[in-house]
């Protein structure tokens, strides 16, 4: 089975379904940022539940970011989300967990350590942007996400999420299952969703059960009367260019351009979503120096006119 994502409803439209694998792109995320075992975990989880939440957004031109914020070892995890199920992010420390030899996994839960934030903040081409923030509850991550949805979207929403990986470091599954209750969902609803819920092995489980088979099939043995209504696929995908990435340096003091001229005669940049470096030469740098320099004269000479 190749990484997608179903979005489903159940249960005479009462109950919203979203299922997605995402153990390549969990494997991508990996190996882009030679993450250790236990930081693949935790940012494996996010990018999971991301892509879902991104396919959420009604417009291409939306996005969401995720922000989690934690008191341990990883640092924050930070991930952007798109309407078309991809998604790019990192961790602040990729080498986090990595303990001596015989020493247990550390749970996601103590690298992200506790108490910290989980914040939302999306982009729907409005004036401003959206925003909300919860405490996290556990910081195992489908839990943290459940309370935000219920308590920031008003939805209440059941998560589950997992990332199994080798000791080799290969991503043997990976996904997530989102349900949500609609407005109108009555206590029958509810009680059926709490039976379904009680009876899920893990997510990683699931998904080598059902790596054979399809994400639809899976919805639809989840409820009887399940109507899939739409499969896409899920990647890591990041929108960096050397181009973008020369409109940053565009940004960068004078001074500090033409010290990389004349000290390094060129420069790399790192992109922090994916990791992919972007060479500039001397010769580009002096490019950009002189577009740079031409733009303050410019805004110079346009505020003494003002004035």
């Amino acid at each position: 089975m190749n990484d997608s994502l179903v979005k489903a409803m159940a249960l005479d439209g009462h109950v919203r379904l979203y299922i997605n694998r995402t153990t390549d792109l969990v494997q991508d995320a990996m190996d882009r940022f030679h993450l250790s075992n236990p930081a693949a975990d935790a940012l494996g989880r996010v990018l999971s539940v991301a892509s879902i939440m991104g396919s959420m957004l009604k417009s291409d031109k939306e996005m969401l970011t995720i922000n989690i914020l934690g008191s341990g070892e990883l640092g924050s995890i930070v991930v952007v989300a798109n309407a078309d199920g991809t998604v790019r992010g990192f961790v602040d420390n990729p080498s986090a967990g990595l303990g001596g030899d015989g020493q247990p996994a550390p749970r996601v839960s103590d690298l992200i350590g506790l108490p910290g934030t989980l914040t939302v903040t999306k982009d729907l081409s409005m004036a401003e942007n959206w925003s909300g923030t919860v405490e996290l509850q556990n910081g195992e991550i489908g839990q943290d996400f459940a309370y935000y949805f219920t308590l920031s979207e008003q939805t209440p929403t059941a998560v589950s999420v997992g990332v199994k990986i080798d000791e080799t470091g290969k991503v043997i599954a990976a996904g997530c299952l989102v349900l949500q209750m609609m407005p109108d969902a009555d206590s029958t609803d509810i009680s059926i969703c709490e039976h379904v819920l009680s009876g899920l092995k893990p997510m990683t489980s699931i998904i080598e059960d059902y790596d054979d088979a399809s994400l639809a099939l899976l919805a639809e043995d989840l409820f009887d009367d399940t109507e899939v209504l739409e499969t896409i696929p899920v990647s890591f995908k990041c929108s960096c260019s050397k181009e973008k990435t020369a409109g940053l340096l565009k940004t960068v003091a004078p001074a500090e351009l033409k010290n990389m001229i004349e000290e390094d005669h060129g420069a790399t940049v790192t992109c922090n979503f994916c990791n992919a470096d972007y060479d500039f030469s001397e010769e580009e740098l002096k490019k950009i120096l002189e577009e740079t320099e031409k733009h303050l004269e410019e805004s110079e000479e346009l505020e003494s006119h003002v004035s």
